[in-house]
């Protein structure tokens, strides 16, 4: 889907505890610093819908298992990309602005991201939408 891209992570395991990578300024879907953030979302949990118009969200699960669902627009027959990101399927997603994105917590555990955005928080910057206005897949992605 355009605008949207993953791209895998290094682990560097480590006895006494190990290195997760995010992101660096070469790396590609970086487009600047505005702030950094976790989030979490409670297991079978959904959070979204929400569109940023300018920010560029890069998403990283250092613990638990999280789905992310991103739609082209809000039409019911929408384009959609779906992935299960966790410490076993490390990557960084990548989502440009102007698209919609829930995710849902899978991990029966702790469910945690890392959002590294490419500008600061505006709450004017975003559209949210309730979960029922859009269609979220029914296990759209393989565990």
């Amino acid at each position: 889907m355009n605008g949207v891209t993953l791209h895998p992570l290094k682990q560097i395991e480590n006895p006494k505890g190990s290195i997760y990578h995010a992101i660096k300024r070469s790396s590609p879907g970086f487009s600047g610093f505005g702030e950094a953030y976790f989030s979490t979302v409670a297991y079978n949990e959904t959070k979204g819908w929400k569109r940023h118009r300018k920010m560029t969200l890069n998403l990283v699960v250092p613990v638990g298992e999280i789905e992310f669902v991103v739609r082209q627009d809000d039409a019911p027959d929408s384009e959609y990309f779906a992935v299960r990101l966790s410490q076993s399927n490390y990557q960084r997603l990548t989502v440009e602005p102007g698209l919609w994105m829930a995710f849902r917590g899978l991990g029966s555990q702790s469910n945690m991201l890392l959002n590294i955005a490419s500008i600061e928080h505006d709450p004017d910057e975003a559209d949210n939408r309730d979960l029922d206005s859009m269609t979220y897949p029914e296990s759209p992605s393989a565990p």
